[in-house]
């Protein structure tokens, strides 16, 4: 059977030692970029969303079985991003992806510092303070994006945001917005160096979202999904913000706590306009 024509560009790596594989596995399974500056993704929709927002692939990776999807991916790729095709059961190995589709990429993200994150007249800036579940980092990223936020920053205890499980979660957000990781006290002293309100969540304790002001430049926290805020952001809060909700439930999940508080921020924003 003759190859098609698209795919006569893949080399094909028999190796599991392959250096490129070990560089792909470990920013997999470590959650963490390679040395030249990669990241993990997995899946076509994802990697489609990386060449959308511009950005580099060093490489990727198709499985025998994910070849399929190589004529769709092929001619969105330059002709000198690296492409490869490794066994199945290889692919299997490398991912840390359940149901993989059989195709994966390393990405370069772009990278952004503090002062990235504070940009306009009335800056809106998320802190994940402590958010272990990548869904709801995931969820928070994405949710910023979508409601305006100027970025996200992660403090310590948050998970890795290279974690691909946080990548699918903001479905191509992270590929865009700003997201930093910072120690909490670089983050509390750039905040208070440049006059952004700390606002904090708060179960049933503290004002009503929708009276709190948050078309000043602002800093949305949003701690652990179990413990809440760590002490030191707690006692520095501007105002503290509970979110109106029935009081048979306890409390809301870190994401969507983050989601309102966001789409209640760009509704403000909207109307003072």
């Amino acid at each position: 059977m003759s190859v098609p024509k698209a795919q006569e560009r893949i080399r094909r790596i028999t190796s599991r030692q392959n250096s490129l594989l070990q560089a792909m596995r470990r920013a997999f399974h470590k959650a963490e970029l390679t040395i030249e500056g990669g990241c993990a993704v997995e899946g076509v929709r994802l990697i489609e969303e990386a060449i959308r927002s511009g950005l580099k692939l060093h490489a990727v990776l198709f499985s025998a079985s994910g070849l399929r999807h190589a004529d769709k991916l092929l001619p969105q790729l330059p002709a000198k991003t690296e492409t490869v095709e490794i066994a199945d059961d290889v692919f299997g190995g490398v991912v840390d992806t359940e149901t993989p589709q059989g195709v994966a990429a390393l990405v370069h993200l772009k990278t952004f510092s503090l002062d990235d994150l504070f940009t306009g007249a009335a800056p809106l800036v998320v802190v994940a303070a402590g958010i272990q579940d990548p869904g709801n980092l995931g969820t928070v990223v994405r949710s910023a994006e979508a409601f305006g936020a100027s970025g996200v920053v992660m403090t310590e205890g948050t998970v890795s945001r290279f974690n691909q499980k946080v990548i699918r979660a903001s479905a191509g957000s992270m590929f865009r917005l700003p997201t930093v990781t910072a120690k909490a006290g670089e983050v509390m002293a750039r905040l208070r160096e440049k006059r952004v309100v700390l606002v904090g969540a708060a179960s049933h304790k503290g004002n009503s979202l929708e009276k709190v002001d948050m078309t000043r430049p602002t800093a949305i926290f949003i701690g652990n999904e179990g413990a809440g805020l760590p002490k030191q952001f707690l006692d520095s809060l501007d105002e503290r913000v509970s979110i109106p909700h029935s009081q048979k439930v306890e409390s809301l999940n870190a994401g969507i706590a983050a989601s309102v508080f966001l789409y209640e921020a760009a509704r403000q924003r909207r109307v003072r306009a």
